[in-house]
């Protein structure tokens, strides 16, 4: 087989694992959302992480950094806002904008949503040795390092 039909075999087994995680994330996340019951989006979730772990945002950088258009990320944050895991605070840089920041029930939401989703990822990963972890800790860097700056057909981002 030539090293190109090579490459395009092993992707396409990649893109299959990488469907049957998906489809496991995605059942993991119905059942954590049935769980909680607090009505906030799955979706809202990702952006109180990232409030959380990088700092206070505004709205058009916050959306760039999860790679989503303005529009959703002011829907999602409003409803964190309402549900008071997040409020709107000047911008001290610019009186006129807003930034986004957690609060402290916020951050408490997702520190309580971070040790479950830990507690069921390590419980997965149990038997595997801590260097097979390490691994696979680094090559999912990797990979999503490389998908954030994958840019097809010349589109940047």
């Amino acid at each position: 087989m030539a090293d190109q039909e090579q490459d395009l075999a092993v992707a396409e087994e990649l893109c299959y694992q990488l469907v049957r995680l998906l489809t496991m994330v995605g059942r993991a996340k119905a059942q954590f959302s049935q769980a909680t019951g607090d009505g906030i989006e799955r979706a809202a979730y990702a952006l109180l992480a990232h409030l959380v772990r990088e700092g206070p945002k505004r709205i058009t950088a916050l959306a760039d950094a999860v790679h989503s258009d303005t529009s959703t990320v002011s829907r999602q944050t409003s409803a964190l806002v309402a549900h008071g895991l997040v409020e709107r605070t000047a911008d001290p840089e610019d009186g006129r904008a807003c930034l986004l920041v957690a609060t402290d029930a916020g951050r408490g939401t997702f520190d309580r949503a971070r040790a479950e989703r830990t507690k069921h990822i390590a419980a997965v990963l149990a038997d595997w040795p801590v260097s097979e972890r390490r691994t696979l800790v680094m090559l999912l860097d990797r990979l999503n390092t490389d998908f954030e700056n994958y840019h097809p057909l010349g589109e940047v981002r």
